[in-house]
């Protein structure tokens, strides 16, 4: 499967570290252009590689870490969705800790993401998790990483699972964007930051 990333950041970064180690191609992308990306490529091998966002965008799954202040920004004058599969991996913060938030009027952030990406089926996936914890092998001797995702969208959420299961993650589906989104909403959500095991010891 192609993937691409808008942002390259330590998430994204991490992401693609589990997906390319899986047989995937990815596409990184950042604000600062290709050049800027060639050591995190040659870095995570032959199947990843570094494009615009408009070129990772055109990808079959698209991992969105950036900043809360980057996403108007980061989805604007990108090619139509057309479908294609949006995980939203952000968190509406604003500044230096997670206390500082955006006011996001009554919504989650990912109906704002997804307002903003008109056509795409979004996935909330990854942002209750640390980064360290998203790098780490999701594999452990106690049991594997819980990955929590919600989304509207049925085949793109079983996409998704698939996809993650395979490398290794235990996939949650907390529900729809809305409810399930809540749950997941840093600074109110109860899986916000819950970093836990299932202790099943085998992939899906």
């Amino acid at each position: 499967m192609d993937v691409g990333t808008i942002g390259a950041g330590t998430v994204a970064q991490a992401i693609a570290r589990h997906l390319v180690a899986a047989g995937h191609r990815v596409m990184l992308s950042n604000s600062r252009g290709p050049a800027s990306l060639e050591a995190v490529v040659a870095e995570l091998g032959p199947l990843a590689s570094a494009g615009t966002a408009a070129q990772a965008a055109a990808a079959d799954l698209v991992i969105l870490a950036v900043r809360w202040s980057d996403v108007p920004t980061a989805l604007a004058g990108l090619p139509a969705w057309n479908g294609r599969i949006l995980v939203d991996a952000t968190n509406h913060i604003l500044g230096p800790t997670p206390a500082d938030l955006a006011d996001l009027g009554g919504e989650t952030s990912s109906e704002i993401v997804a307002r903003q990406a008109p056509g795409a089926r979004v996935v909330k996936a990854f942002s209750t998790l640390y980064g360290q914890y998203i790098a780490a092998d999701p594999r452990h001797a106690e049991g594997r990483q819980l990955l929590f995702y919600a989304g509207d969208d049925t085949e793109a959420k079983d996409l998704f699972q698939r996809t993650f299961a395979a490398v290794g993650f235990a996939t949650v589906d907390v529900g729809p964007l809305r409810e399930g989104g809540r749950l997941m909403q840093v600074g109110a959500g109860p899986l916000s930051a819950l970093h836990a095991l299932r202790q099943d010891g085998n992939p899906e």
